[in-house]
């Protein structure tokens, strides 16, 4: 079986199931329904390299030569782990650096580097690895093997990357004027936090598409940023003053 057709599939099934991932995850820690990433449609292509990633990490196993079945298990997963968090850091320094654009942060959690990555998501990595390797790739072969014998299936995948192409392109496009309006005001534009100022803004104007279009809305772009940067403003000020108070009150102590 051709490595390009094993690594077509995986990107396609690996950013799907890993935007359904996300999309629950971000339902369980905040309670709302938010459309992770910064594509329109149902797609996170960092999971899509992720899980090629991990097939090819899969190739190495043999060479992972400890004595103990189990230790080379858990050095195979850590590696996986590794490799992962430095193509999460890679993706989110680069949208920081070059598009001034946070696509996630974890500023909050212990031990993170930059809020791009923290130990935290990398177990979740981890335990993901794991669950890849008993669960999805003894399976790969048999799963392509199907595909190929089911030619609609096959034309539902060339569908999916045709329609990502697109999104692709239209995504990069408002990325483009998120990135000016942030270089204009000299901020860095948490995306996830704006996308879910646009959907509460466009949920109480009773607007439809609130969640998985986005950036889709009868209010134009720049009207949301401006709301946008206005409302991170007087949060940061609230913030700094917050700060100052409990700074004070343990100095009065």
């Amino acid at each position: 079986m051709s490595i390009f057709l094993i690594l077509t599939f995986l990107f396609a099934v690996g950013s799907f199931l890993g935007w359904v991932l996300e999309v629950f995850y971000r339902h369980f820690v905040s309670k709302k329904w938010v459309n992770p990433g910064f594509l329109t449609g149902p797609w996170l292509p960092i999971y899509g390299f992720s899980l090629c990633v991990l097939y090819l990490l899969t190739l190495v196993e043999p060479y992972i030569k400890i004595g103990n079945v189990i230790f080379e298990k858990a050095v195979l997963f850590a590696v996986m782990a590794i490799v992962i968090t430095c193509i999460e850091y890679a993706a989110g320094l680069v949208f920081i650096k070059r598009m001034k654009i946070k696509l996630w942060d974890y500023s909050d959690k212990p031990g993170n580097i930059q809020g791009i990555i923290c130990p935290l998501f990398t177990f979740y990595w981890l335990i993901l690895s794991a669950a890849y390797y008993f669960f999805i790739h003894p399976h790969i072969l048999d799963m392509l093997d199907w595909l190929s014998r089911n030619l609609a299936f096959s034309f539902g995948i060339g569908f999916y990357f045709g329609i990502m192409s697109v999104d692709i392109v239209y995504s990069f496009r408002v990325i483009h004027h998120i990135k000016r309006f942030a270089e204009e005001k000299q901020i860095i534009v948490r995306l996830e936090e704006f996308k879910g100022n646009i959907q509460d803004y466009k949920k109480k104007r009773g607007e439809r598409f609130q969640f998985l279009l986005s950036y889709h809305s009868v209010t134009p772009l720049r009207e949301h940023l401006e709301r946008y940067f206005d409302s991170s403003v007087i949060k940061e000020r609230f913030e700094n003053i917050r700060s100052r108070f409990n700074k004070n009150d343990d100095t009065g102590k």
